[in-house]
């Protein structure tokens, strides 16, 4: 049996988190009591906005889906999603632009973990776990390339790295959705 993984992309605010919360409400309604799904988040509070953010969506998310479990893993995302994967388990993961964005510029106010991969290893090692992964996995990134060149060296390198990151997702799911102004686009689905 294959297991199929859905990758939701769009931009700020275009209702990819919520249709994956949907997706995990759907996937415990259709086996209550056999079904789980955990959240990976990869965010980080660096400052008082971020943190009033993260905590705006916890709440959020609890009111919409009060039976997904969450565990933050802002790096390691690789092993998270196989400790977490499960034939009866959604994973879902919100979302990969910031876990990239750790990767590629950590802001850290604390002592700094030891680098200890790149980030195009951290990449393989998350495609070898959706291939590997034994339940479904829902994927959230953002679309940022379709905006003007950005100016400056650093911000055009994440572009293109981010674009990278989304063409091997994309690859490597059965489904990929795109979202605009709350509606879902179905850029890739199964035979």
């Amino acid at each position: 049996m294959t297991v199929e993984h859905e990758f939701i992309l769009g931009g700020q605010k275009s209702g990819k988190s919520r249709r994956a919360e949907q997706r995990a409400a759907d996937w415990l309604a259709a086996a209550p009591g056999t079904h789980r799904a955990v959240l990976i988040a990869t965010a980080q509070a660096h400052d008082d906005e971020m943190q009033e953010r993260i905590v705006r969506h916890q709440a959020d998310r609890a009111e919409r889906v009060p039976g997904m479990r969450t565990i933050e893993e802002p790096v390691e995302l690789a092993r998270a999603i196989v400790t977490q994967s499960a034939p009866e388990t959604l994973v879902v993961v919100d979302c990969l632009t910031l876990w990239l964005t750790n990767l590629l510029m950590p802001l850290r106010t604390e002592a700094a973990r030891p680098v200890t991969r790149t980030p195009s290893a951290h990449t393989t090692m998350l495609l070898i776990a959706l291939r590997e992964a034994r339940g479904p996995v829902v994927l959230v990134g953002n679309e940022i390339g379709l905006g003007v060149i950005p100016l400056g060296r650093a911000t055009r390198a994440f572009v293109d790295a981010l674009g990278r990151l989304n063409q091997d997702v994309a690859a490597a799911c059965s489904r990929v959705t795109l979202m605009a102004a709350g509606l879902p686009l179905s850029l890739k689905a199964p035979a």
